[in-house]
């Protein structure tokens, strides 16, 4: 019978091509890893993984082997964490990727209630504006939106994710404010290059009574992050199309005002991903109810509706 290190190290190294990879995600040495994956191929008498000098990379054998322990092991790593933990207590690293501004403004001020309820959990909380690859690179869930939806992982929706335009007084002041979206194309623009495809992200906003139109602002500022985008419209630089979760405090607080209200662009959802298994770790579990209960609770699907504002 196999220990459960020798499985783990074997998966870990599958995924990220690396010993010293899987075994920085095992808190083990490389050389700890490679042992229990050659210790594995003794057992079993296959060899799993070509070796070279810059990456490991799976035989036919090590690939079925693969796919027929992946689930299971998974599966058992979390039964046993379950029985483990205290009758049930979650506990371990919870890896969770966030986009900053809204995991800044609305995510981290729930960790104090989370932690105070579920003190055995460690917080590792990566704020990143890009969609990560949850089983490849090890998180135990992600926020955000755009993300593909790879085998093994759900996505439950939190909130629409709607674009409206915006611009500080300051920069609206003594200019004619535009009675529809083609208007905006007489003001700046402060727009973004998607980092992803090097293209500038162009939007088509509707009205409620379904009418649509394009966004034709002129790229006056090009920055290649929405939060730059926010803060150069807080400067007077020009009109941003920002997530409403992002503008909404600069929004309520008067820093920046809203353009042609009651219009806006769909970006999809805001969502939160994580793994689909058997048993979901208690841990992963807790966060993704903590999360949707203070969605619920606070309201946030209504308040970032650019359709309702």
């Amino acid at each position: 019978m196999e220990t459960l290190a020798n499985l783990e190290s074997f998966i870990r190294s599958a995924e990220h091509g690396s010993f010293s990879e899987a075994g920085r995600r095992m808190s083990l040495t490389p050389a700890a890893v490679s042992r229990n994956v050659a210790m594995l191929e003794r057992n079993l008498g296959v060899r799993l993984f070509h070796r070279s000098t810059r990456r490991l990379t799976l035989t036919e054998a090590g690939e079925a082997f693969r796919l027929g322990i992946a689930d299971r092991l998974d599966g058992i790593q979390a039964a046993i964490a379950e029985v483990a933990t205290g009758g049930g207590e979650p506990a371990g690293t919870l890896k969770v990727s966030l986009p900053p501004s809204l995991g800044l403004t609305y995510i981290l001020p729930l960790l104090p209630g989370l932690l105070a309820r579920h003190p055995r959990i460690r917080p590792e909380w990566h704020f990143e504006s890009r969609p990560v690859d949850l089983v490849a690179e090890g998180y135990d869930a992600a926020i955000g939106g755009g993300f593909e939806l790879s085998p093994g992982v759900v996505a439950r929706a939190l909130a629409p994710a709607h674009i409206i335009a915006v611009a500080s007084p300051g920069y609206l002041a003594g200019r004619v404010r535009p009675a529809d979206p083609a208007g905006l194309r007489l003001l700046e623009g402060v727009v973004m290059r998607a980092p992803r495809t090097g293209r500038i992200r162009r939007w088509t906003m509707r009205d409620a009574a379904g009418q649509e139109m394009p966004v034709l602002l002129p790229e006056s500022v090009v920055v290649n992050d929405p939060v730059a985008m926010r803060e150069a419209a807080l400067l007077g630089l020009g009109v941003a199309m920002l997530a409403v979760p992002d503008a909404l405090p600069a929004l309520e607080s008067g820093q920046l005002i809203r353009l042609v209200p009651r219009w806006y662009a769909d970006a999809g959802a805001i969502s939160l991903y994580y793994a689909s298994r058997t048993l979901v770790p208690r841990k992963t579990r807790v966060f993704v109810d903590w999360v949707t209960d203070a969605f619920a609770k606070q309201k946030l699907a209504a308040r970032f509706a650019g359709s309702l504002m």
